[in-house]
């Protein structure tokens, strides 16, 4: 059996963030769920975390300066970055994804964070089995 992955969940709307921890649940990961960019950091920085998913516009830490603050950390530990506004271009981000609010499904969500996973690990490498080719008898 795999091991769960752990998705660290950032978002000050308690709805979004509650709907999004049920959907990564119900797919069999682990949820570590914040409201506030500060308490996600410190979380983070406890180890564990496979994949961010963060809000844009929160108060205090918002989603670029963690996300910044994580790759700073952890560079390998993909991010995705999830806003109302859709000209994610008008901030600097360190985000591996953008998804605007209201216009993605939450397939589309789930399929990401699984391409996002799978490209952390790397390509799957060939198991080396070893055969045991039988032992010829020596003829005289």
């Amino acid at each position: 059996m795999k091991p769960k992955r752990t998705i660290l969940c950032v978002d000050d709307n308690e709805q979004s963030l509650s709907y999004r921890k049920i959907i990564l649940e119900t797919r069999g990961y682990r949820v570590a769920s914040y409201s506030r960019g500060e308490e996600a950091l410190e979380r983070f920085k406890q180890g564990g975390i496979d994949l961010v998913v963060t809000d844009m516009a929160m108060p205090g830490l918002d989603g670029p300066q963690l996300i910044a603050a994580i790759k700073n950390l952890a560079p390998q530990v993909p991010a995705i970055l999830i806003s109302s506004k859709a000209r994610v271009y008008d901030h600097e981000s360190q985000a591996d994804v953008f998804l605007a609010r209201g216009m993605y499904a939450p397939a589309d969500l789930l399929e990401r964070i699984r391409v996002l996973l799978v490209r952390k690990r790397g390509p799957k490498r060939m198991q080396q089995t070893s055969v045991q080719l039988p032992q010829r008898q020596g003829v005289a």
